[in-house]
């Protein structure tokens, strides 16, 4: 783990194990994590921001799937274990449940579990993690930072999950599920209709992540693709 190299990835500086302790010493991020960031009252994000932070995270996830020499799956993305720095540009941390896979290799059985609301069904039900694991969780990720909602939010049960929440809201009026405020990037109370349709162009990239069967996901090229297009379209 510490050899691999990318911008969006906290650095392993090096290792520590004992009979009593065991840790990975990763450089400092100074400017909190984005847990901090979404639900702090005296912080806020604009939507640039928020687009701009997920796609550092697809970033650096692309790379420990595609990226280098064998495929490593994270196992545990959330909100609290991406840092940003001071112009909050998003780190992707926290590698200690962690698999690496070898090239040959699709999936691994774990024992280790990850976050609830986060790990892919089939994560949870068997302990079978692939990169399409961490695709899922991306997925939630993607729609908690756009919603403000995490999956453990207490209005969400059994026949109610944030992807759920999500997928019902494109029947209605999707603007109920974002707070405005939040995401508008003049400061001013409303969405343009161009803002609207771009909003619902990143909650459909994560409903493609988040499908039950692990092969129908994105991958994460394809959705670092897909985002980018949509920063494009959105800055000019």
């Amino acid at each position: 783990m510490s050899s691999i190299r990318h911008r969006n990835l906290v650095k392993v500086i090096t290792s520590c194990s004992n009979l009593d302790f065991k840790a990975l010493v990763l450089a400092y991020i100074p400017n909190g994590d984005l847990d901090k960031w979404l639900y702090s009252p005296e912080l806020s994000l604009t939507f640039v921001q928020r687009l701009g932070i997920m796609i550092d995270v697809a970033s650096a996830i692309e790379y420990l799937h595609l990226g280098y020499s064998f495929p490593i799956v994270h196992c545990d993305l959330k909100p609290s274990n991406i840092l940003m720095d001071e112009d909050m540009i998003a780190y992707v941390g926290d590698f200690g449940i962690a698999k690496l896979l070898t090239e040959e290799q699709r999936m691994e059985q774990t024992k280790t579990l990850g976050t609830i609301g986060y790990m892919a069904p089939e994560y949870g039900s068997t302990g079978t993690v692939s990169t399409m694991s961490d695709v899922y969780s991306y997925g939630i990720l993607l729609m908690e930072t756009f919603t403000g909602k995490k999956p453990t939010d207490e209005m969400f049960s059994a026949e109610l999950t944030l992807k759920k929440w999500v997928s019902e809201s494109f029947r209605g009026d999707i603007m109920q599920i974002v707070n405005n405020p939040l995401l508008n990037s003049d400061g001013e109370i409303g969405i343009s209709k161009y803002e609207k349709c771009l909003i619902i162009s990143i909650l459909q990239v994560a409903l493609e992540c988040v499908t039950e069967i692990p092969n129908l996901r994105l991958k994460m090229n394809d959705v670092v693709s897909k985002l980018q297009k949509i920063k494009t379209e959105f800055l000019p």
